[in-house]
């Protein structure tokens, strides 16, 4: 009895740590989710090209891509913990710098550096996820925690539905998601596994052979979400479609994550991530297709809700497999691999979707979007019968 109430005890102690740590990234998404319309909105009404706005948007990934490498030493020098925390709080004085200067380009290093303290506190995050979450209930633990984040992300445009997208307001909110997820992550400290003290046999570049498919697909979820969030509002403008507008499309988008994570991940476990990851990536196609087709009708409404869904749960699907595959020292190596891949992503696609966006016009943003995830579904399919 007494080993029973132990063991209860320390399963409830693991779910509360989980608990906190979807709860810290979810605000983390918050903030996200808010600033990266909210930007584009801003320089598109300071007369910026689409192209330049990508390539700005594009900052913060970099800083991601920087940082990567980095981040198993900082969390053995000074320990995960504070490390995240520490990220946290330089986030929000980062945040509060590109709200005060409101310039193009001192936002790009502002941007950049942003990145660079985010993306400690996202991967320690997702480490702390993987490792907390039980074997057999992974696919709807970690669909808990994409479709948690999809909320956050969700919020962050809803917000500038209530506060609009000019002055400080909008800046405030993002700064206080920063704070508050600061204040999160320390309430649940104590009860985190110590991934610091795991080794570091497998570096970030080491391991990128031994899973380039599934690192191949996060740059595409990475892509795609950054050049959405990013360009979306200016692929409205070509329609005249109102700010507003623009915006609660965006949020109905990521309210497609929020309803279908958690199934796509129980559909994970009765067959497996990697297929569940290809129909996603299929879907994910249609949808580039279907989007100029509907986008001045009501049916972009459940259009836009579905390729939401299945755009982000090629990530999703991705997180799955590599929870199931590896463990230990390449799990560390893995998720910050991941961070690298998704900088990479989030660093080509806005500007190159931009570009092509300022050549094609408005088409130039689903023709850029579809011919990357098709290639992912063509690779996929060949690599299989290789098998």
């Amino acid at each position: 009895m007494i080993a029973t109430g132990a063991s209860g005890n320390e399963t409830g102690m693991q779910w509360a740590a989980l608990t906190g740590v979807i709860a810290t990234v979810s605000v983390f998404a918050i903030a996200q989710g808010l600033s990266y319309p909210l930007l584009s909105f801003i320089l598109q009404r300071q007369g910026i090209s689409p192209a330049m706005i990508g390539l700005s948007a594009a900052m913060t990934p970099v800083g991601f891509i920087v940082s990567s490498p980095l981040i198993p030493a900082l969390a053995r020098r000074f320990g995960a913990g504070r490390t995240a925390l520490t990220c946290a709080a330089l986030s929000a004085i980062m945040l509060a710098l590109i709200g005060w200067t409101q310039n193009v380009y001192l936002w790009f290093p502002l941007r950049f550096l942003i990145g660079v303290v985010t993306n400690p506190l996202y991967v320690l995050s997702e480490i702390w996820v993987i490792a907390l979450a039980p074997p057999a209930r992974r696919g709807r633990v970690m669909g808990i925690y994409s479709t948690v984040i999809s909320a956050g992300f969700a919020a962050g445009p809803l917000c500038l539905l209530a506060v609009g997208t000019e002055g400080w307001p909008p800046f405030l909110v993002g700064i206080a998601a920063f704070v508050f997820c600061g204040a999160c992550l320390a309430l649940v400290l104590r009860r985190l596994p110590k991934v610091d003290e795991a080794g570091h046999r497998v570096s970030v570049m080491g391991f990128m052979p031994m899973a380039w498919l599934l690192l191949s697909a996060v740059v595409v979820a990475a892509g795609f979400e950054q050049a959405v969030l990013a360009l979306l509002p200016v692929y409205g403008t070509y329609y005249g479609i109102a700010e507003a507008r623009m915006s609660a499309l965006l949020s109905v988008m990521i309210a497609g994550n929020i309803a279908m994570q958690v199934p796509l991940g129980l559909l994970a476990e009765r067959l497996t991530a990697r297929l569940v990851r290809f129909i996603c990536v299929s879907l994910t196609v249609l949808g580039c297709v279907l989007l100029p087709v509907l986008i001045e009708t009501r049916l972009i409404w459940p259009c836009v809700f579905i390729w939401g869904a299945v755009s982000y749960g090629i990530y999703t699907m991705s997180i799955i497999e590599l929870g199931e595959r590896f463990t230990g020292s390449a799990l560390v190596a893995g998720n910050a691999a991941f961070s690298l891949m998704w900088g990479v992503g989030g660093i080509a696609m806005p500007p190159l979707a931009g570009g092509a966006m300022d050549i094609l016009g408005a088409d130039g943003l689903p023709i850029t979007l579809g011919a990357m995830c098709l290639a992912l579904a063509v690779t996929t399919v060949m690599r299989r019968r290789m098998v």
